[in-house]
């Protein structure tokens, strides 16, 4: 007697999403930590410097340079921003040092049903194809609610406002050492002028002496 067979899909590992491995890669890299890195217990991940990471790091991951989209994308997978000063996410299922946990990670059941609810099987374009090969959901727009791209916009707008204080601070703080600066050099030269003055009084003082018909008397 035979038991059930198995099928080839049970048979092989489930395939993570790419946004998902190419998330836990960009983390993991040490070269980029002064961009993005693990936060200090390994449970969740702060993006640092997000204008960097968009400029420089999200083109060559996600093929767009958009800051925002990267933040929907993460909310679609069930991250959550833990902090309100910094780009800091979280997930349960996604740990330094456990990236097996990352199978466990589902996309929001807001889209998988309206998937389900067409009933219909749409071809899938050339350039669909690409976008989910390379870690860009096609159904991003779709999949995301507009709460939860209004909350990422007034968290970027309370970092940036944070941002612009400190910068503006420092600014002031830079500015009253200029102030110092040239008051100290002012004063300095204008000692200086005055020495120069009274040597010139000394060597006048110097000069004169007892003449006779106009001729100095040794």
């Amino acid at each position: 007697m035979t038991g059930k067979p198995t099928s080839t899909a049970e048979l092989q590992p489930q395939q993570l999403p790419p946004f998902l491995v190419k998330t836990y890669k960009v983390v993991e890299d040490p070269t980029t930590n002064e961009v993005i890195s693990w936060n200090e217990d390994g449970t969740g991940f702060i993006v640092w410097q997000p204008a960097e990471f968009a400029r420089d790091l999200s083109p060559t991951l996600f093929k767009h340079c958009n800051f925002s989209s990267f933040v929907r994308q993460l909310n679609t997978y069930g991250f959550h921003k833990v902090s309100t000063t910094r780009w800091e996410f979280s997930n349960e299922m996604f740990r330094k040092g456990q990236r097996e946990l990352m199978c466990n990670i589902r996309r929001r059941k807001s889209w998988s049903h309206s998937h389900n609810k067409s009933h219909q099987v749409v071809p899938t374009t050339g350039k669909q194809e690409d976008q989910s090969r390379l870690g860009v959901d096609p159904q991003d727009s779709s999949s995301t609610s507009s709460s939860s791209i209004y909350s990422a916009l007034l968290d970027e707008n309370k970092c940036l406002k944070n941002e612009n204080e400190f910068l503006s601070s420092e600014l002031g703080k830079t500015k009253k050492k200029c102030k110092q600066l040239m008051e100290l050099v002012e004063r300095y030269r204008g000692e200086d002028e005055e020495e120069e003055m009274d040597d010139d009084d000394d060597n006048d003082n110097g000069d004169q002496g007892l003449k006779l018909f106009g001729v100095k008397l040794e």
